[in-house]
């Protein structure tokens, strides 16, 4: 009896998940405020990363976009994993005409305790910040580090900043968080403290 083979399809070439590359460099003049190791220099580049901040207002959840800032996602997820965030302090808080944000992520003081390194910034000059957004803050072109804020009205900013994703749950959080006041600064602009402290408890990101 005669057999037949039938022919054996070649492979598919493996598909692999796109990727960016990072460059996290350390900041000896900024001393890490909470020691973490820096994270890997090549991160994934699609995909969502949902995030849970758990504060003393209640629940904000974000849904972090890796296409859009494949290195400050990775960084803030690596934060959260490391447990930087961990019972932090939110130290300030603006409802201006122009501003209205909630700035997280110092560890001393507002734009003070960073985690020891820094990255660059990822963006394309066309960003916009309307309620909801969730971006890096910085000090300056390339000095993203653990600082982040979240819009809780609108910011009429330019756009030089990180935009990592939108929250998805939990902006009635930030409503109250607004609603209890902030320590206006002498000239009576209200940018400054939140006047009932706002506290982050944990972050989960997964």
């Amino acid at each position: 009896m005669m057999v037949v083979l039938a022919p054996v399809a070649s492979a598919e070439p493996l598909t692999r998940p796109p990727t960016a590359k990072c460059e996290f460099i350390p900041t000896p003049e900024n001393p890490a405020a909470r020691p973490v190791p820096v994270p890997s220099a090549v991160v994934p580049a699609k995909g969502t990363v949902k995030v849970t901040i758990v504060t003393n207002y209640g629940v904000v959840v974000a849904k972090l976009d890796r296409a859009n800032a494949p290195c400050a996602v990775e960084n803030f997820a690596h934060l959260a994993r490391h447990w930087f965030y961990t019972m932090t302090q939110c130290w300030r808080l603006t409802d201006t005409a122009r501003l209205g944000v909630l700035q997280c992520g110092d560890i001393y003081r507002a734009e003070e305790g960073g985690p020891g390194y820094r990255f660059a910034d990822e963006v394309t000059g066309a960003e916009t910040y309307p309620r909801g957004t969730i971006a890096y803050g910085n000090q300056g072109p390339g000095t993203n580090g653990s600082e982040f804020f979240i819009v809780h009205s609108f910011a009429n900013i330019r756009p030089v900043y990180t935009v990592m994703g939108h929250v998805i749950h939990g902006m009635d959080t930030l409503d109250r968080i607004v609603e209890a006041g902030i320590v206006p600064q002498p000239d009576g602009t209200l940018d400054g403290a939140p006047r009932k402290p706002v506290r982050i408890l944990h972050v989960l990101a997964g």
